[in-house]
């Protein structure tokens, strides 16, 4: 599905762009790849990493906010996945402003140009800080998601449709736990805090998070947020898989911090779809019969909700040790 074509990833540069490039490049054979971002530094240290697939790259400068810019860079592509954003919760409360701009407005600069430049495909990357959010990330990027499932009401006669996936911190991201407590354990640190002894979160690669932007791709009709079935783990587990028998002192939660990643509320329950290895939440409104969604998995049940604290899949110490093997720690 994705071989002989142009796909454009806006914040190309970051853990996912990489793990995603990498991952079409050894296992497709696409047109073309291109790199949208505004850091021209991590452009030259990414193109130096895919030397060998320099034919298949193309590297824009620009920035998400400047809808002219995207509309440009669009010209010519099929398909769009939009992974550009201020992810960082304490940056996005302290310059609202900013991240208004960078999730909300660009979101929408993605959109309009994604749907006046004949892009057939567009994936947005969303995250369990959507989900009921407490902080302002939370906040614009639950907006960003409303954006994209109702951009599908403006495709009228055009061959394009808009849709989500969703998932929460990936193992070894930068700014998560495990590269915070292996930070601790290099200066030698015994203790390892626990902000809540209560914590849950969800375990997924990246790996993992690309197959499912695939995935949407091959199968989105428009308006769907795709959701992974993954593993749970408690925090205080981590701990102890890193450093068996340590000290936990409990320190208290973080501002805008959850106790547990939620993924579909009890509210999305009435339009959720539960398959093999993955859940689909469908857009409760629908713009065009021909393009309706036709669910083919099992409906979940009434007030179902998917979080990391109520899973059927946990994750023993000694599994996570196995796990954190093939983590690769963001720089």
């Amino acid at each position: 599905m994705l071989n002989n074509k142009t796909i454009l990833i806006t914040g190309g540069t970051g853990s996912f762009g990489k793990c995603f490039t990498k991952y079409v490049l050894t296992h497709y054979d696409p047109k073309k790849i291109i790199i949208y971002s505004r850091d021209e530094f991590k452009q030259f240290l990414m193109a130096n990493d895919f030397k060998e697939y320099a034919s298949k790259l193309r590297f824009f400068i620009g920035d998400v906010r400047d809808k002219e810019r995207l509309t440009r860079a669009f010209e010519g592509v099929d398909y769009v996945i939009h992974a550009a954003a201020m992810k960082q919760v304490p940056a996005c409360e302290y310059n609202p402003n900013e991240a208004i701009k960078t999730n909300i407005h660009g979101a929408q600069n993605v959109i309009d140009a994604a749907l006046d430049t004949g892009v057939t495909k567009v994936v947005a990357l969303s995250t369990d800080k959507a989900v009921n959010p407490v902080n302002l990330y939370g906040g614009t990027k639950l907006v960003s998601d409303k954006l994209f499932v109702a951009a599908n009401a403006y495709a009228g006669t055009k061959d394009i449709s808009f849709s989500i996936v969703r998932y929460g911190n990936v193992a070894g991201s930068r700014g998560s736990v495990i590269p915070f407590f292996q930070n601790m354990i290099n200066r030698g640190e015994s203790k390892l805090p626990i902000t809540d002894y209560r914590m849950t979160r969800f375990w997924i690669s990246l790996t993992e998070g690309v197959k499912l932007v695939i995935k949407a791709l091959e199968e989105a009709k428009g308006g769907e947020t795709f959701i992974s079935k993954i593993p749970s783990f408690k925090i205080t587990d981590l701990a102890q898989a890193m450093v068996p028998g340590c000290e936990m002192p409990e320190v208290g939660i973080r501002e805008g911090e959850k106790l547990h990643e939620i993924m579909v509320t009890v509210e999305d329950s009435m339009t959720t779809y539960e398959y093999d290895k993955h859940f689909i939440v469908y857009p409760q409104m629908v713009w065009s019969e021909t393009k309706r969604p036709q669910p083919t998995g099992k409906k979940v049940e009434d007030g179902f909700s998917y979080s990391s604290d109520n899973n059927t899949q946990w994750l023993s110490v000694e599994e996570i040790k196995e796990l954190l093997k093939e983590v690769e720690l963001e720089k």
